[in-house]
Formats: C-alpha cells, structure tokens, sequence
C-alpha cells in the first residue's frame, strides 16, 4: 500500500467523482481507476461504490478513509520534522482542543513560537475529550487541551494556572436573566441542554442532580449550535463562561461556584519533532513567567 495511492484514494472520496478527481490529480480517469482497483485487490476489500454520476464509499471505504488521513498526516510530519536545521526550526504541531476561553493562553505560546521560527505551523482541532483524546492516541496531535478530566494515567500533563467557571447561557427575555446568579431552584422549571460529555462522565453532577435529569432537553458537543437553541428559547444551557459572545445571550455563573481544572497533555513516551520540542519549551517558559507574576 503506497502513500501516493491513498492520496489518490482520499482525492476521490472527497470529490466523490473519479473523473473529477483524476483532473484534480493530472491523471488519466483509466489510470486513477486502475490504481483503485489494484488497491481493491491488495486488500481484498471494495471502497468504492461506483455510479453513473457519483462515486461514493463502502462501509470499508468509510474506514480506510479515515485511516488515509491519519496516515498521510503522520508522513507528512515526519518529513516536515527532518526539515529543520539548527538555524532554523520548521514543521506543524497539532493540538486537539476542548472549547475554552483560556485557549487564549496557548494563543500566546503559539505567537511567541512563530516570532522566533516563522516557518512552524499549528493545527488546531476543536472537540471534546473523545475527540481529542483519540487524536492522540493515534498520533495525529502532539498536544491536547482538556477540561476537568480524572482519567490522565496515560498522559503526561500540565496543570494550567486558570480555572474555568460554569454557568447558564439564557435568552436576555428569559426572567431569569434579571438574577445576578443561578441556584439548583432557578433550574426547577427550566429545560436543560447540557454538555454530552459532562453528562456521561457525571462530571457536573453537582449542578444536574438527579431531580433534574427530566428536564434535560437535549445535549451538545460544541456550544455554537447550542447557543442558537438559547436564541429560539428551546432550553438554557450549562456551559463555560465567556465562550459565547451574543448580544441576546447571557450567561449567569451557578451558585454554589463550580470551577473546572484545565490540563496541558500528551502522551507519555512521546517522540517530539524540534518543532514540537520546541513550542512545549516556549509553553514551559511561559508558565513560570506566568506563575511569578501571580
């Protein structure tokens, strides 16, 4: 199995036309055709649905497409990584992301990593601990970035100096708006829309106690979308502060304060490219200014 084959490969799942594909490529549609079918053959698998009109995946395609992407990442890394000199430092870093406003703490470690080598490149993955943390695994990112997670024996980590502070995002008509804070009685007659994995993992069980499980309407993984059901009214939604920034929408901190701890993670025995060694120094660095101007 080559890496230029699953180029080709990845190229026609997403134009899912092989002679679109093959004009993307600079190739001859007979060519493209025969380097999948050979590919079939070496696998003993078939990946490619073919229509009059449209080509799309097998359940295997499916699989092998993603699996492509992995891997053409992991080569392209690899080669970037052996690009650097000891003048000049190049390559991408990969970090899989949970939503957080103190991300903006790693913006600042990214900007002084590209000041000194303008030449590193960073990819930023957004999703929750199931995403990320698969990311990982598999190599794809270096780094993660997690929220209130126990189950870190397989990573290294760094506890970041912020917390983050959870609370309601309400429609500015809803009463409840009028309250400085919210109380588990403001939440009695409320429909909820909670974090997927916050509700999973009962890591905010403290906020949605048992008596309030009947009221929850629905989940979400990102916010954004969520933020829109606040906007139509369907519910309100449990959410970090500061990460919607809405002139309909406010977000009000839960009383008691509930605060979730923030880590800086990867994986033990990890092998870091110069970029990546790099960039996970400048972070080191910067906590310890950090931490001294308290």
């Amino acid at each position: 199995m080559e890496i230029r084959v699953l180029k080709y490969f990845i190229e026609i799942a997403r134009e899912q036309n092989i002679t679109s594909a093959a004009n993307r490529l600079h190739l001859s549609q007979p060519a493209l055709s025969k380097q999948i079918q050979d590919l079939e053959d070496e696998l003993g698998v078939k990946l490619l649905n073919r229509g009059k009109k449209k080509t799309t995946l097998t359940e295997d395609g499916m699989y092998l497409f993603k699996r492509a992407l992995e891997i053409v990442s992991l080569t392209d890394k690899t080669i970037s990584s052996f690009k650097s000199t000891n003048e000049e430092i190049v390559g991408e870093i990969n970090i899989a992301c949970g939503e957080t406003p103190n991300m903006n703490l790693i913006i600042d470690v990214i900007k002084l990593t590209q000041e000194k080598h303008k030449d590193i490149k960073f990819n930023l993955y957004s999703g929750n601990y199931e995403d990320a943390s698969e990311k990982l695994n598999n190599g794809i990112c270096e780094f993660g970035l997690f929220i209130n997670y126990n189950n870190l024996n397989k990573y290294n980590y760094i506890k970041l100096p912020v917390n983050e502070t959870w609370g309601f995002l309400i429609n500015k008509n809803n009463p409840l708006a009028k309250k400085e804070y919210l109380t588990h009685s403001d939440l009695l007659d409320q429909k909820l829309i909670v974090s997927r994995q916050a509700l999973i993992n009962n890591e905010l069980n403290s906020i949605i106690t048992s008596d309030l499980e009947n009221n929850v309407i629905g989940t979400y993984n990102l916010i954004f979308n969520a933020s829109l059901m606040v906007k139509k009214n369907l519910g309100i939604v449990l959410s970090l502060d500061n990460l919607i920034k809405d002139e309909d929408l406010i977000f009000k901190r839960f009383e008691p304060l509930h605060t979730s701890p923030l880590f800086f993670v990867y994986k033990k025995y990890q092998v870091f490219s110069k970029a990546s060694e790099f960039f996970l120094n400048n972070l080191l660095d910067y906590l310890k200014r950090f931490n001294s101007l308290g």
